[in-house]
């Protein structure tokens, strides 16, 4: 038998509204809307693990040591 916890969040009534929408949209209630959004979010962490936030600064990325930032010239090398 699965154990259920409860838990109370605050949020604005604009997302209020629009899980309201959604969920009238889905045929479910609130709470059944935001059980499988929590449920369907935990899944999808599993299943990619941690991934680095995405930097959106050229300069940032330019400058990187990370393998994410700065792009390499393909290409020959030159001699000397």
């Amino acid at each position: 038998m699965v154990k259920k916890r409860s838990i109370s969040i605050l949020i604005d009534s604009e997302v209020f509204f629009t899980l309201e929408k959604r969920a009238k949209r889905e045929l479910m209630t609130i709470r059944e809307l935001v059980t499988d959004i929590l449920r369907r979010s935990v899944i999808a962490s599993k299943r990619k693990g941690y991934e680095e936030p995405k930097i959106e600064d050229k300069f940032i990325e330019y400058f990187s040591r990370h393998s994410r930032g700065r792009k390499r010239k393909k290409g020959k090398k030159k001699r000397r």
